[in-house]
């Protein structure tokens, strides 16, 4: 409405305005004040997404990190494996020479 319209209108019909006016400040006021919430909450979540990434590329390096923990205890099992079974030839050997040295005399 322009001004010219306002000014013809009665001091009912002006009061009626105003009060629709006010009406429309408040459900704009609560929208405002929702679509604040809703942003809080996803700036929220977005720094939480954030959290969560650098979480996961935390745990990403501890899982390398136990990989290359694993693959090396492995590693070592092996190589022990293969020190104990030389080892276990050099004692059959040496038990199979004592057998041989030690062998009971027979009595006639």
């Amino acid at each position: 409405m322009t001004d010219k319209e306002l000014r013809k209108l009665r001091r009912s019909d002006l009061l009626e305005l105003l009060i629709e006016a006010e009406k429309r400040n408040e459900k704009l006021n609560e929208e405002n004040q929702t679509l604040r919430e809703q942003i809080k909450e996803k700036k929220i979540n977005i720094s939480k997404a954030g959290s969560i990434a650098e979480a996961a590329l935390l745990l990403n390096g501890v899982f390398e990190a136990a990989q290359e923990a694993a693959d090396q205890y492995i590693e070592n099992v092996k190589r022990m494996e293969e020190i104990f079974g030389e080892r276990e030839e050099d004692l059959k050997i040496e038990h199979q020479e004592r057998k041989q040295g030690f062998e009971p005399e027979v009595m006639d």
